[in-house]
């Protein structure tokens, strides 16, 4: 009997051991997105002429619709534009600016800018504290008159130091996309 009752009592203390669990995992902290539902980019010739507007508007944000993309008219050949990207929340009322915190945290932001058919090249205009870049100003410069498609992208915690990423090449940024648009340009 004695017997019995140490191996109950042996048992239950290390069944008391194995479920007490003494795992001390700091907690993950989930940081929540900024929704974004529109972006706007606004490119001004240098010199004289009418900017350009560039805007991708999600009205439902997730929901089932797609959203609507436009370009105001056509890029001119051979011309310098000063690009400025605004980003908003249009779900919230009034609209929340998202640009001010992606300028508050521009050491974990960074616009990537694609150009098919060597429509345009670009140029960053903006920096973060360690000299790396942003995209909220940026110059677009056209090539010779063609058609093609400028992909503006805006990559949350990007790997700034990978290879090329300083360059604006999206391949090796890392992070995670905030948003993307792709528009259709012409350049005449």
């Amino acid at each position: 009997m004695k017997n019995l009752k140490r191996i109950l009592i042996s048992s239950m203390l290390v069944g008391s051991f194995i479920a007490c669990d003494n795992d001390d995992d700091t907690p993950v902290v989930v940081v929540e997105e900024e929704v974004i539902t529109t972006m706007t980019i606004t490119l001004t010739p240098n010199g004289v002429g009418t900017p350009i507007i560039m805007q991708t508007r999600d009205a439902d944000g997730d929901g089932p619709n797609a959203p609507v993309v436009s370009v105001s008219g056509n890029l001119t050949a051979n011309t310098a534009y000063n690009g400025s990207i605004e980003l908003l929340n249009e779900l919230a009322t009034p609209a929340e600016d998202i640009t001010e915190e992606v300028e508050e945290k521009d050491d974990e932001h960074q616009f990537f800018f694609q150009a098919t058919n060597s429509v345009a090249t670009f140029t960053y205009n903006d920096m973060d504290g360690d000299g790396n870049p942003i995209g909220l100003s940026f110059t677009l410069t056209t090539s010779a008159a063609g058609t093609g498609t400028v992909t503006v992208s805006l990559i949350h915690e990007p790997m700034k130091n990978a290879s090329g990423v300083s360059n604006g090449d999206i391949t090796n940024a890392g992070g995670e996309e905030d948003i993307a648009e792709t528009f259709n340009v012409v350049v005449q």
